[in-house]
């Protein structure tokens, strides 16, 4: 709780004492001092607040409603009414800043992601720096305990990370060079020498901070509803008061104190402090609660959307597969296996290709590899070369058969690098790339949280997106696919969907870019995507983990549920105690509890969402 608030709580409290003493005390003016100095210290902001409205010309808002209730209260002489009115009043609002607090101080937890400062190795010397001040390219040198201040690659060093607070995992990452590392990790045991790979506003906290900021900004429709029906909602019942204390006395010869206990009373009933409070609260405690789980959602009205998922389109690679290819299956023809991996290594130990240093991986010591001449890389089919006076070729079917080679049939699916030496066939090696953990499960459960259509799109062959595909059991597979042609796919995908459904969209590489905009709600990997793709997504995964898809509809579900339950709880008491105040039943103090009492319930079940948990639904 902040000083500020607990300000505001003594300030109560002490209204409230003097209510009291008003309401026992049996001299009839100490009590109305009593009870006068009560109202004025509860409610001397909310009438400064009114009055500043009236002069801006911002008339109708609560603050207004309030005032005019229950200064109305004093003059018909219903002094603590109106005391017990602005002290509750007081008290409902002091729940709202204190639920808005929360909710405010779990995603801010996130704003300590980022280190104050960078170690950096700069001339054999080690500098305190602002992380603002880092380069690409230079050594940082992150101690045991300290934050990772950007995002980078492990020079030296072996440690554990806790990922906890960007992820929401528990479980330590072990980390060695080579690895990638991302910035707001906690370094937990040795010291590591770390390459910058980012400037800090390109890295991933700064990313996570900016996303977070702006997501206040994106209102859902349920948010924005809330908002136009209050701007008209306020001057409707302002009318509606006027007239419940003119029509009466004017023409049917009712009692003006009446008539005007009524219509003041109808005035404090009709507040929508309920909903104007509560509904944007339910919607920004979801997003607190999916940051805790590592997610970071760009607004609400992504947080909306996800409710009605009705399709989940999925690339493959790095998104359904780790996005690694490794060496699955070795075929050699008059040689043995290793002599295969040696040829195969010595070629492609000089391309950058993703399938060369998968098998340069695989040989391991490149410096026991072959010397090779005249290397010739033709893109989309391989490499050739000279190898002990020999023509060495190694790539897939369409550059082999450029030299004559005849290609036996090959039983595994993958990507399959040919071996040819002097138009010799040597054999071939299988490349696959591997499926995340529990992605079969994940889609599956897909299902059962109700998602329609589970669809493939990947750029990969026909024959290896077809056995991904029958592994995981996706209803549709496309394959072969250029970025435009992925578009055109979800475009298909989009014109199927029924009214008020969404697809969403699952991606990772820079070719994603478009689809992720195109998709009703885009969903990245940021813990190794694109930045392209994390920029056009609007729901960021940060440990890569499909599953994670789930909790986010979950989260939404839940929220979304919250949101409506406030909405037509408040509608309904409201509506049912303004019948009754305008038929005379109810006065002064059920209206209390239709305003404040309905208010803060409905913020108390808005703060469900910052307590969401795995198990809730």
């Amino acid at each position: 709780m902040s000083a500020k608030q607990k300000k505001h709580l003594i300030r109560i409290l002490i209204s409230a004492c003097f209510l009291i003493l008003g309401l026992v005390v049996p001299y009839p003016v100490s009590a109305i001092v009593l009870l006068m100095t009560a109202y004025l210290l509860a409610g001397y902001d909310v009438l400064k607040e009114a009055l500043s409205g009236i002069l801006r010309g911002q008339v109708f808002d609560e603050n207004f409603l309030m005032a005019i209730a229950t200064i109305g209260a004093l003059i018909i002489g219903e002094y603590a009414e109106a005391v017990a009115v602005m002290v509750l009043y007081q008290l409902g609002e002091w729940f709202q800043h204190y639920a808005v607090g929360k909710s405010r101080a779990s995603i801010s937890d996130l704003m300590q992601l980022c280190p104050d400062t960078a170690t950096v190795l700069r001339d054999g010397e080690l500098l305190e720096i602002d992380p603002y001040e880092v380069a690409t390219g230079e050594t940082l040198v992150v101690k045991a305990g300290e934050k990772i201040p950007l995002d980078g690659v492990i020079l030296t060093g072996e440690s554990s990370l806790d990922t906890a607070a960007l992820t929401g995992e528990s479980l330590p990452r072990d980390v060695q060079p080579g690895d990638q590392v991302i910035s707001g990790c906690v370094n937990l045991t040795g010291v590591l020498h770390i390459r910058a790979e980012k400037e800090y506003v390109d890295s991933t906290v700064s990313r996570i901070l900016e996303m977070v900021e702006s997501a206040a900004d994106r209102k859902s429709k349920a948010e924005s509803f809330i908002t136009r029906f209050a701007r008209v909602y306020t001057p409707a019942v302002c009318i509606a008061a006027l007239l419940l204390f003119l029509i009466p006395p004017l023409f049917f010869g009712g009692n003006w104190a009446d008539w005007g206990h009524r219509a003041l009373s109808f005035l404090v009933v009709s507040c929508p402090c309920a909903l104007v409070i509560s509904v944007p609260l339910s919607f920004f405690g979801g997003i607190g609660a999916a940051s805790r789980n590592g997610i970071l959602m760009k607004g609400s009205n992504e947080l909306e959307a996800l409710a009605q998922t009705y399709a989940v389109v999925m690339d493959k690679t790095g998104t359904l597969t780790k996005g690694v290819f490794q060496v699955s299956a070795l075929h050699p023809e008059g040689i043995s296996k290793e002599e295969l991996v040696r040829m195969a290594a010595s070629a492609e130990q000089h391309s950058t290709h993703p399938i060369s240093r998968s098998i340069c991986s695989f040989a391991g010591d490149l410096s026991a590899l072959d010397e090779v001449a005249e290397i010739q890389e033709t893109a989309g089919e391989g490499i050739t070369c000279q190898y002990e006076g020999s023509l060495l070729a190694v790539g897939n079917a369409r550059l082999l058969s450029k030299h004559g080679v005849i290609i036996p049939e090959c039983v595994h699916t993958g990507t399959i690098v040919h071996v040819a030496l002097d138009g010799m066939y040597k054999g071939h090696i299988v490349i696959a790339d591997e499926l995340k953990e529990g992605v079969a499960d994940t889609l599956r459960s897909l299902r059962s949280h109700g998602v329609d259509q589970l669809v493939m799109l990947t750029g990969d062959n026909e024959a290896n997106a077809r056995d991904i595909a029958g592994q995981i059991g996706v209803d549709r597979v496309y394959a072969g696919l250029l970025p435009g042609d992925k578009v055109s796919r979800l475009e298909e995908v989009l014109a199927e969907k029924p009214e008020h459904k969404q697809v969403v969209f699952v991606g990772d590489g820079i070719n994603d870019a478009p689809v992720l905009m195109r998709a009703d709600v885009g969903v990245a990997m940021g813990g190794m995507g694109s930045d392209a793709a994390v920029e056009a997504a609007d729901v960021v995964l940060m440990d890569d983990n499909p599953a994670k898809l789930i909790t986010a509809i979950q989260i939404s579900r839940k929220t979304l549920t919250i949101a409506r339950q406030n909405i037509f709880f408040a509608l309904l008491v409201k509506a049912l105690v303004l019948i009754l105040v305008t038929l005379g039943l109810a006065g002064m103090w059920l209206a209390v509890f239709a305003d404040v009492g309905v208010s803060v319930l409905a913020i108390l079940n808005a703060m469900r969402t910052l307590r969401y948990k795995l198990s809730d639904n």
